[in-house]
């Protein structure tokens, strides 16, 4: 069962991945993602049906249009990749361990369980894809739009959100936690989280604000731009705080690795002089930061606890 349903996940999200290519190509431009029909950039050709099959149709045409033999750029392939690895991972991840539909049998429990299963594959995908197509972005055009990251921060609110709600619904109905009062007292957890989790939310984005302004404090000029802030408040809306500073740091570590490859560069050594007003997408790095928190994140946070004996 396992196995299917990530072989399913993984093949939707070269789906996905296809059609999140031709938003990248269409909304830094200003087209619409409905119409026209997919086509060549270069010669207007339209794509046939086998011309549009994620990966396999890139390897078909040898990376190059059929009309006019323009080469297809390798971001094309790399996003399908990316987006179907990443829905099979979090597909695999979240039915790992599971023992079949005896794990949801249990009549006080099943609810919860069938919840919590969907709930955490769904912000996987989600946030996966949401990922991807904010990394590129970026990365090709120094632009993360605010109809996307503010949407997707207001989107993960609200998937967040309906997750307590539902544990406070759903949360163990059993007699005797009635007759002892540990519901009550599990609820009242559940509404502190949930005030915890908003408050998260709105650190996270002032933390990178904090880093913009103490830069421009320095540098009198500006390093972060708003567009980072706010992608952090997507992080942290879907994540949570803590999983959001991992992002966060992660995503220096990253932009460092990057600055000192393109230092190392012998056109970088001859350019000194603008070097230092090299630019860097930063929420690259940040959605990268993200994906490797979405998958691995309790485990890497927890393993930073123990090293540091807390």
């Amino acid at each position: 069962m396992q196995t299917l349903v990530t072989i399913f996940a993984g093949l939707l999200g070269l789906a996905l991945g296809s059609f999140l290519n031709v938003c990248l190509s269409r909304w830094p431009v200003g087209e619409s993602i409905v119409s026209p029909r997919s086509h060549c950039r270069n010669c207007d050709h339209t794509l046939a049906w086998w011309e549009n099959l994620p990966l396999l149709s890139w390897l078909a045409l040898r990376g190059r249009c059929k009309a006019c033999r323009t080469p297809i750029p390798w971001r094309y392939p790399l996003v399908e990749l990316i987006v179907g690895a990443l829905w099979g991972f979090s597909a695999w991840q979240a039915l790992r361990g599971w023992q079949g539909m005896d794990a949801f049998l249990s009549p006080r429990y099943a609810s919860l369980n069938i919840a919590n299963l969907l709930f955490n594959l769904g912000r996987k995908m989600i946030l996966c894809w949401l990922l991807t197509a904010l990394a590129f972005l970026d990365l090709e055009n120094f632009w993360l739009p605010d109809w996307l990251t503010l949407t997707g921060a207001g989107l993960g609110c609200l998937f967040n959100l309906l997750h307590f709600g539902l544990q406070w619904i759903l949360g163990s109905p059993a007699p005797e936690l009635l007759r002892n009062g540990l519901l009550q007292s599990q609820r009242q957890q559940i509404v502190s989280l949930a005030v915890h989790y908003l408050l998260g939310i709105l650190a996270a984005a002032l933390l990178v604000l904090a880093v913009r302004w103490a830069y421009w404090l320095v540098r009198r000029r500006e390093g972060i731009g708003l567009g980072d802030a706010k992608l952090m408040a997507l992080l942290a809306a879907w994540l949570g705080f803590p999983p959001a500073l991992l992002c966060l740091a992660l995503a220096a570590v990253l932009g460092a690795l990057v600055a000192l490859l393109v230092l190392a560069l012998p056109k970088a050594r001859r350019q000194t002089a603008s070097w230092s007003a090299t630019k860097l997408p930063l929420g690259t790095f940040l959605c990268l930061g993200g994906m490797i928190s979405t998958l691995w994140g309790p485990k890497i946070i927890a393993a930073y606890l123990r090293w540091a004996g807390l």
